[in-house]
């Protein structure tokens, strides 16, 4: 809960949410109701959310779903070199 005061105080933009709820949102309702708090604390911020881990089709359905904005993971894209022009 420490976690959140700090939230309350800190200028943030986005909220990334860690992949150790994301991986196991479909089987774990734990996780899933934890990733939907932190969406919900996020719009009612005015931030934008960010999945990491994504994995698969099933994953990326919840989180769009509970209202996540942005994911990152395999089930989005694979990783590539970034690229200056």
């Amino acid at each position: 809960m420490s976690s959140f005061a700090y939230l309350k105080t800190l200028p943030v933009d986005y909220l990334k949410i860690d992949g150790g709820f994301i991986k196991n949102i479909i089987e774990n309702s734990v996780d899933d109701a934890m990733v939907e708090a932190i969406a919900h604390i996020g719009r009612v911020m005015g931030v934008k959310t960010i999945a990491e881990f994504v994995e698969n089709d099933a994953i990326l359905q919840r989180i769009k779903t509970l209202g996540v904005d942005y994911a990152q993971g395999y089930g989005v894209a694979k990783p590539r070199p970034l690229v200056f022009a």
